[in-house]
């Protein structure tokens, strides 16, 4: 595994209209880490991952990303996204939108990327869906269809707001597999906030946030933690 830094947070502190959500981060997320988020609900998951998106400045302390990450490197599968059952589109519509963000002003998707997104709809066990309408499957159908989306988006980093939310957990554990194949194989960083216990078995690293940082180091030592322990111990709804 590479050691090439993605990010870093340095005694950064998030949040809004000067109100502080999460403080005191520092962390550093490699190239080829998995890192799981976890928390209790409204411990600043969901507005830290805002900050890694660069959709917020940090209000203390400062974040830094590797030039190699790029602006446009990021593919993210959002609450909203997944909330979003009703997309008046076709499947493999859905999943070529992932590159809008790398064209620009460009109108037409090139052949390159059409390719690439039926590679990664084949990838995903889904391309016999290529021609489906989102709204007509089931909803573990749905997640890979946004889950492929994502990663035309992504070229070195994805970013999971509790992907699997809500799903029967045999099809959970069937797209943990996946991400555990796009996670090898592909060599993909990945960034999930979850509360689920089978992420222990995939992420390499993990988070704890309350407000505060309250862990951050390897996924095998926060297991072994009192603070690991009591969270994975005690299942719920930790979302923010």
């Amino acid at each position: 595994m590479s050691d090439t830094m993605l990010v870093s947070c340095r005694d950064a502190s998030f949040g809004y209209d000067g109100h502080i959500i999460a403080r005191g981060l520092n962390f550093t997320i490699q190239t080829g880490d998995f890192l799981c988020i976890t928390g209790e609900n409204g411990s600043g998951k969901t507005t830290l991952l805002r900050g890694l998106l660069r959709l917020l400045t940090p209000m203390e302390g400062n974040i830094i990303f590797s030039p190699a990450l790029g602006q446009t490197g990021i593919g993210y599968l959002s609450q909203e996204a997944i909330q979003k059952k009703d997309f008046p589109a076709g499947v493999f519509e859905i999943a070529l939108s992932g590159n809008l963000g790398k064209m620009g002003l460009r109108p037409f998707y090139t052949p390159a990327e059409k390719h690439h997104a039926e590679e990664r709809l084949r990838q995903l066990g889904i391309a016999d869906l290529k021609n489906r309408c989102f709204r007509e499957l089931s909803g573990g159908q749905q997640r890979r269809v946004l889950l492929a989306r994502s990663l035309c988006a992504a070229q070195k980093l994805l970013v999971l707001d509790e992907p699997f939310a809500g799903l029967d957990p045999l099809i959970s554990a069937e797209l943990y597999l996946l991400l555990k194949k796009i996670h090898c194989e592909m060599g993909m960083t990945i960034i999930m906030v979850s509360h689920d216990i089978e992420v222990a078995d995939y992420a390499t690293h993990a988070l704890h946030l309350q407000k505060k940082q309250l862990f951050f180091g390897s996924m095998e030592a926060y297991r072994q933690s009192e603070i690991g322990r009591n969270f994975f111990a005690k299942p719920g709804d930790n979302n923010d």
